[in-house]
């Protein structure tokens, strides 16, 4: 395993290679997927950075929420069968708070400048 650069920055660096130098010498249809690949690796970036703690996170809302443990994925199949059964309501203390994180963290991972995400009275400052 290599320590350095981390997986980040060599996404990073990438990037910025295509963003600051290759996109310049691009037209039409080349440069176009240029900035979709640019964007793509932004958004890997985002996720080496946040993802880790995100899910962490989720996780522990997840069990907190229905009083039980497992896998993230378990966790939130186990939920959304509980929501669709009736079992857990639409008013529960809690899950507004949860779904509303998680749309957050998931947002500011895929798309962080949506108008929505950036408005939004639930985001962490950063």
């Amino acid at each position: 395993m290599m320590d350095q650069p981390s997986a980040l920055e060599l996404v990073t660096a990438v990037r910025e290679f295509i963003e600051k130098h290759a996109m310049a010498e691009l037209q039409g249809r080349t440069a176009f997927h240029a900035r979709v690949a640019a964007n793509a690796l932004a958004i890997v970036a985002r996720e080496l950075d946040q993802a880790a703690p995100a899910a962490a996170a989720e996780h522990a809302r997840l069990k907190a929420l229905l009083g039980t443990d497992g896998t993230l994925e378990a966790l939130n199949r186990q939920l959304c069968q509980r929501i669709g059964s009736g079992e857990i309501a639409w008013d529960r203390p809690g899950l507004a708070a949860h779904l509303t994180a998680a749309t957050l963290a998931k947002v500011a991972i895929d798309q962080p400048t949506y108008s929505g995400y950036v408005h939004s009275p639930h985001r962490s400052p950063e």
